[in-house]
């Protein structure tokens, strides 16, 4: 779901890191290497060097943010965790769009789903990090083919078709099928809505676009497929969780490690899609 759909549409939606989930213009390239435009960073899709961190190479000294006329403490703050975090810096130093490229990384790792040759689909695309990775680990556009999703812009990335508009629109569905040309293996959602300060509300927005994607993956997906959404701990995702156990061999929670800790944000990773039809 995407940041639109309020007021009878449905709720909207924010991709990582980003307040909105859709990707920027239409394009495709071929994949290339370099961070450039779009490119995964030197070896973009090989493995990353898994410290306690998670990453290689990343600092041990602490950055001290001096205070400035007009920035808040909270402001402060955050920029001192972006200076400090491993992540932020490796994403920089591979070419990465965003320090969430690590997150479907370590995922891929653990699940293995991101196989040469694969159909991808990316929901909440911005600003591009998993698009990134999906694109440098099943050879898109020579092998595999990988459509990014976002209701914010996102800039070109080689070997990726990239859609600008609201997955909670009446017109989208049919024109990710179209983009799509066929079933896919992988459906990914990082989709997010803006948050309101209320935990619950937050919980049950996100649970409503993850809600969202697994309605469209049922669609598309192909026998075997995998669907990956993020979704909050808070308890109302149980109903949805049933529906998945339903159409896939397997459901699989998992918390990256380059998820923050403080966050209560977790993965569904559910694998093996039966193709269950669910009655109207």
């Amino acid at each position: 779901m995407t940041a639109a759909r309020g007021g009878g549409r449905r709720p909207g939606a924010r991709g990582r890191a980003a307040s909105g989930h859709a990707a920027g213009g239409v394009g495709s390239g071929s994949a290339g290497k370099g961070p450039g435009k779009g490119g995964a960073g030197k070896g973009g899709a090989g493995k990353v060097g898994l410290g306690k961190s998670g990453v290689g190479g990343s600092r041990d000294v602490t950055v001290r943010v001096k205070t400035a006329r007009g920035r808040t403490s909270s402001s402060q703050r955050w920029l001192e965790r972006q200076l400090n975090d491993p992540y932020v810096v490796e994403s920089k130093r591979q070419g990465y769009r965003s320090r969430a490229a690590f997150k479907i990384i370590q995922l891929d790792e653990r699940f293995k789903f991101l196989r040469p040759g694969a159909r991808v689909l990316d929901l909440g695309a911005a600003p591009g990090g998993w698009t990134q990775i999906a694109v440098a680990r099943v050879g898109a556009p020579d092998r595999g083919a990988v459509v990014g999703l976002d209701i914010l812009p996102v800039e070109p990335i080689a070997g990726a078709m990239l859609i600008e508009a609201d997955f909670m629109a009446e017109d989208v569905p049919a024109r990710l099928k179209a983009a799509l040309g066929g079933p896919v293996d992988v459906v990914l959602s990082d989709m997010a809505a803006p948050t309101t300060g209320h935990s619950k509300t937050d919980h049950l927005r996100i649970v409503g676009l993850c809600e969202a994607a697994f309605d469209f993956a049922l669609e598309v997906l192909a026998p075997d497929g995998t669907f990956v959404a993020k979704v909050f701990q808070g308890g109302s995702e149980t109903a949805l969780l049933a529906r998945m156990k339903q159409a896939f061999r397997s459901v699989r929670h998992a918390k990256p490690p380059a998820s923050r800790s403080e966050s209560a944000e977790t993965y569904v990773v559910a694998t093996g899609f039966r193709g269950v039809s669910e009655p109207e």
